[in-house]
């Protein structure tokens, strides 16, 4: 329902207040903590013209549309605004619970070795032609993610790999998106603080499938088979469906594989060809990344030898099974690891490489799903060696009980507790061995830690570095340390 003029110019929108200025259309969104209504007197002082809001009361300032759904109708009003970029572009969105960051770097990547430039929305961070711009979350708002890729399209991108996250689907962020390739990764214990459910995580993830039909575009479904959710989502599918995965009936199937610390290799059967992949990345995991990676990049017309050719030289992605830089007789590695799944698959990976030992540190994050905590403890306690539990962002809840849930899982006693995430490292790198390995989970690429009231810069691979700086060669080389 609208109220007031619709003789309107409007020169910008916007959903926060403070990022109002004369003649914008400001949207009021409602969020867990916060309703947008409660900034619309703000926005108004500010130079709003018009409001979009669900319940706003008509105000004579301005025109007020009132509408059941704000979030979708603002993902309406923004591709109308930046005129549907698109549109013009090839657009790959990658979702599920893992390796949707990698997924979408490789994609770039070889989309990029086809001078098809890309430009990237995701986790780590945002690249807009030659800017790169940090991440405020996966897949922002949708003004946002509109504008982001108006500017990518200006820059001359052709393309863009998009992370998908679920939040992003249920509150239309990617609504009015026409997508040319959808990705689908695997699905494991993530976000039920959100969802509630498996089931209802899952339908989220679906509705980045289920909407492919109602698009101009025509779109693929890039699907790994080998996840069981996968196989589901193959069956829901009405667009055309290309899978992938490690069994024999997959379109992109790999074989033979072999990893060691320089990379992985393994053999492509895809479209009735055979080809050699070389990655520099390590872990079978990477295997189901550069597949999706491979499929996705096919799908858009890129041929699958030149996508292999470039995987050779592929790029290593921040905070994901990242070695920290350090000459030493035992190896440091940073990944991003934060469900039980993720953590299974990089120390399997690692277990892989023959280590005398391998040593993990980890912790969960505050205000997130409680009962995934055991579960990862779980994988650690079989896996590891040793292992530290620590923090990791506990954002507003208690550091000591988030580690007391984690506690639940253990059954053996092959571990020890530190809190304090720096001290946990220094600790683990001092007793690390010669052929060990540490395992820093959980933080990844982030460079900052999260506490009820504040904020602190921490990098776990930087702090590795100093741990090692600080820990005499002596020690790494002679002392022994039972466990």
């Amino acid at each position: 329902m609208v109220s007031g003029s619709t003789e309107r110019d409007i020169a910008a929108v916007a959903y926060d207040s403070r990022k109002v200025r004369p003649g914008t259309l400001f949207t009021a969104l409602r969020g867990e903590k916060v309703d947008g209504l409660a900034y619309m007197e703000q926005a108004i002082a500010a130079g709003a013209v018009a409001v979009l809001a669900e319940n706003a009361e008509a105000d004579p300032r301005v025109t007020t549309v009132n509408t059941p759904h704000a979030r979708a109708a603002l993902a309406e009003v923004a591709a109308a605004f930046y005129q549907n970029p698109a549109q013009r572009m090839k657009v790959i969105g990658v979702t599920g619970t893992n390796g949707k960051t990698t997924t979408t770097f490789l994609i770039k990547h070889i989309l990029e070795k086809e001078l098809l430039r890309c430009g990237l929305l995701g986790t780590v961070r945002y690249e807009v032609g030659d800017r790169i711009l940090p991440a405020a979350r996966t897949t922002p708002e949708s003004l946002d993610v509109q504008e982001l890729l108006s500017q990518m399209r200006n820059a001359g991108c052709k393309a863009a790999a998009m992370e998908v996250s679920s939040h992003a689907l249920v509150q239309d962020r990617v609504k009015c998106i026409e997508w040319d390739c959808a990705v689908f990764t695997n699905l494991t214990q993530d976000h039920l603080d959100y969802h509630g459910t498996m089931e209802k995580y899952f339908e989220a993830k679906s509705l980045l499938f289920t909407g492919l039909p109602a698009q101009r575009k025509k779109a693929t479904a890039v699907i790994n088979a080998d996840d069981r959710y996968g196989a589901r989502l193959v069956r829901m599918c009405e667009v055309p469906v290309v899978t992938y995965g490690l069994g024999a009936r997959s379109d992109f199937r790999a074989s033979e594989v072999k990893t060691d610390f320089s990379g992985t290799s393994y053999q492509l059967d895809a479209r009735g060809k055979m080809f050699l992949v070389r990655l520099p990345l390590i872990g079978r995991f990477n295997v189901y990344n550069s597949l999706a990676a491979i499929a996705a990049a096919a799908s858009i017309g890129v041929d699958v030898r030149n996508a292999v050719v470039a995987l050779a030289n592929a790029p290593h992605v921040p905070g994901r099974l990242e070695a920290a830089p350090i000459k030493r007789q035992f190896r440091v590695f940073i990944d991003y690891a934060h469900t039980d799944d993720a953590l299974i698959n990089v120390m399997n990976t690692l277990r892989e490489l023959s280590p005398r030992r391998l040593i993990v540190v980890f912790g969960c994050g505050g205000n997130r799903d409680r009962a995934k905590r055991p579960k990862m403890a779980a994988a650690v306690d079989q896996l590891a060696d040793w292992s530290i539990i620590t923090s990791d962002n506990p954002r507003k809840e208690d550091p000591a009980a988030i580690i007391e849930d984690i506690k639940a899982g253990y059954r053996g006693h092959n571990y020890e507790v530190i809190v304090d995430r720096r001290e946990a490292t220094f600790k683990a790198v001092a007793m690390a061995q010669p052929r060990d390995i540490v395992l820093l989970a959980g933080k990844g690429h982030e460079t900052y830690q999260e506490f009820a009231d504040h904020t602190v810069p921490f990098d776990d691979v930087q702090t590795a570095i100093e741990a090692v700086e600080a820990t005499p060669m002596e020690v790494g080389y002679k002392k022994e340390t039972r466990i």
